[in-house]
């Protein structure tokens, strides 16, 4: 069987892509695909680690909660006049700012025991059970009288807790309140 020339150049136009068409989209394809990986990388790079962000608020959180959970008393618990103080003035120790003594162990009795003195901050290497936090974490809290809780809340009556926990060059900060709604409980 004898295929004429006609039908031989229909067969060579039916064949497929060139070499230059395929060199052209395996370079276009090419560009295309390390640009995608370009910003990936980019991207993931400089985006904050969540693992690390998480862990973090996990440590503020529990830290706000232990010392939000605390007394907020007239007088220091083993003050005789404790269970019936009116006020701080009526106390023999009156409730003040300052760490318990050294080995003292958490959690505290009072909120204002977390921490050396109102407005300063005191830092914590470990929760509550004795537990160390894990590198890179550092958590520090800060107690100080808040006057703007609101209308008919004095200064003296109400606090405001900080927790803020760091690691690397990121901090995570919690904000809470506590109010002395019992302050003979003891």
């Amino acid at each position: 069987m004898c295929i004429s020339d006609a039908a031989r150049h229909r067969q060579r136009g039916q064949r497929g892509f060139t070499i230059i068409e395929l060199v052209i989209f395996i370079v276009v394809v090419s560009v295309a695909v390390v640009g995608v990986l370009g910003v990936m990388t980019f991207t993931t790079s400089r985006s904050a680690d969540p693992q690390l962000r998480k862990q973090a608020l996990v440590f503020a959180e529990g830290m706000l909660e232990e010392v939000q959970g605390a007394r907020f008393t007239f007088c220091k618990p083993d003050d005789p006049a404790a269970e019936t103080a009116a006020n701080p003035a009526a106390c023999t120790t009156p409730q003040a700012a300052g760490l318990p003594p050294a080995g003292t162990l958490r959690p505290y009795l009072n909120v204002t025991d977390y921490v050396p003195a109102f407005g300063t901050a005191q830092t914590y290497n470990e929760n509550a059970i004795g537990t160390p936090f894990v590198a890179p974490y550092r958590v520090s809290v800060t107690v100080a009288q808040e006057p703007n809780l609101g209308a008919g809340v004095p200064t003296t009556e109400s606090l405001r807790i900080t927790v803020t926990v760091t690691y690397g060059n990121d901090n995570i900060t919690l904000v809470g309140y506590r109010t002395r709604y019992a302050p003979n409980l003891i």
